[in-house]
């Protein structure tokens, strides 16, 4: 980022209006019209607490193995996994979103197939997009649905690789 426009941030955020505030949470932001993208920048970030804060359940002292296990129920291919699983659930609407972010252009990483990483990003906008409309119990529906789909396959994947050796 350009130090400029860094600087144009920080005034727009920081800086007290002419009431001496500093903006609330969510003023003036309409989910709507916020860019796919940003949609799923939030709801990447939401995801990875939620999975963290579940994890929690079965671990609380191996930071590392947290991290570990985490990172690969949140990765692209988990996520693309999860939709997959709760597309059934969704609304017109939450279709919409999640295809209108699903095709948006980016550049999907080494790590994931260009598949897996568009339909994860489309996933991540739906979250990101509830989030911000404040729907949380239709947000906590989904990313439950999400997490138990996930953990059944990783479940069965590892079930396979026992009994398969």
């Amino acid at each position: 980022m350009k130090f400029e426009r860094f600087q144009q941030l920080v005034r727009m955020m920081f800086l007290p209006d002419e009431t001496g505030n500093i903006r609330t949470r969510y003023e003036n932001v309409d989910a709507s019209n916020v860019h796919p993208l940003v949609l799923a920048y939030v709801g990447d970030a939401y995801f990875h607490l939620y999975v963290r804060m579940r994890l929690l359940s079965y671990e609380q002292t191996q930071v590392q193995a947290l991290h570990s296990f985490s990172a690969q129920i949140v990765s692209a291919a988990w996520q693309a996994r999860a939709y997959r699983g709760i597309s059934p659930m969704l609304t017109e609407e939450e279709q919409t979103i999640y295809r209108r972010a699903r095709n948006t252009k980016s550049h999907a990483p080494r790590s994931a197939s260009v598949a897996d990483y568009h339909a994860s990003t489309g996933f991540e906008a739906l979250l990101g997009s509830l989030y911000i409309r404040e729907e949380h119990e239709r947000l906590e529906e989904l990313t439950e649905a999400a997490f138990q789909i996930i953990a059944k396959e990783m479940m069965s994947i590892q079930q396979e690789q026992i009994h398969g050796n």
